[in-house]
This record gives structure tokens, C-alpha cells and sequence, in this order.
């Protein structure tokens, strides 16, 4: 599958079956997340693997009560290791780094024949607490990952004019 097929078939699974996910392919996932480029390859990042069903319990309730999250046979935490360090451009790096970084391993995933959903809706601080992360250390982003017991119509999207402009914005 090339990139733009995984971009265009990836779609946010909130129905998930009872199927593991093998070794090779979560190494693999997490592999492009270890690749992934960071502002000034600094790298200063963690991924959480959470695959003991209790403690999947106990992140829906972290998760606003999304029931998916338990469901799913893996959740993966992204943690920042140094959330201060700030960009020339304004933005906090460990952000955009961990966007990127959860952006490559969704894709993949996609590839692999596998579904996720990237959580936006959590309690940060439950979090940690459940996980054991630090104090300091972020968490900036969470999604599922498993085989999709369903099949999500594709959602509308705004036409390319309508979201592109060029040389000034407009």
C-alpha cells in the first residue's frame, strides 16, 4: 500500500474484535514512531504499550468513558520526555514532535490492516495516575489499536480550494 492509500483508507475505529495483534506488526508500528523526525532530533519521547485488559478498564474511565478504549487490545501512550522546550516558531516542539510521531504509527497501522483511533477526549492527570508516568512528563496523545469489528463511512471533507491557498493567505 502506498502512503496516500493508507491517508485515504484510515478512518477512527471505535469497534474493535477480540483478535491480537501479532509481535511483528506492533514492532513495526512502533519502529515508524522511533524514525519519526523530531525538531532538532531530540527524540525526547516514550511510547506507552498498554495491553493488560485491567488497566485498559481503568483508562475509560480516563478517557471520558469511551468503552472502545477497553475494547481495543492495545492502547498506546505518547509521553514527553521535555514538554518546555519551546520552537523558533512559537510552538512547544514536544507537541508537533509527538503529532508526527503517532501520524507515522497510524499510518502504518492502517497499512498493517489494522485500526485505530486517536483519543482527544482524556483526563490527563487520571492518566499518569493509572500509568505511574511523572509528574513532569506530558501526554499529548492516546489512541487504540486493534483489528476493526466495523467498517466507518468515509466523513466529508471540505474541498481542496476551500483549505489551500497560495503565496498569501486568503
Amino acid at each position: 500500500m502506498d502512503v496516500f492509500k493508507a491517508i485515504k483508507e484510515r478512518k477512527s475505529i471505535r469497534k474493535y474484535k477480540e483478535t491480537e495483534i501479532e509481535d511483528e506488526k506492533l514492532e513495526k508500528i512502533l519502529e515508524s514512531a522511533r524514525i519519526a523526525p523530531s525538531a532538532a532530533n531530540r527524540q525526547e519521547w516514550k511510547f506507552l504499550v498498554v495491553k493488560n485488559q485491567e488497566t485498559r478498564n481503568k483508562l475509560i474511565e480516563a478517557a471520558n468513558g469511551q468503552k472502545f478504549v477497553g475494547q481495543a487490545p492495545i492502547t498506546i501512550v505518547a509521553c514527553s520526555t521535555e514538554s518546555e522546550r519551546v520552537m523558533p516558531c512559537g510552538q512547544y516542539a514536544y507537541t508537533v514532535d509527538l503529532s508526527i510521531a503517532v501520524s507515522f504509527m497510524i499510518l502504518e497501522a492502517t497499512e498493517l490492516g489494522l485500526g485505530t483511533c486517536w483519543l482527544g477526549a482524556y483526563d490527563e492527570d487520571k492518566v499518569k495516575d493509572i500509568l505511574s508516568i511523572p509528574e513532569d512528563i506530558r501526554v499529548p496523545a492516546m489512541f487504540t489499536l486493534g483489528y476493526a469489528d466495523e467498517t466507518p463511512a468515509p466523513r466529508p471533507r471540505r474541498d481542496l480550494d476551500h483549505v489551500v491557498a497560495y503565496e498569501k493567505y486568503e
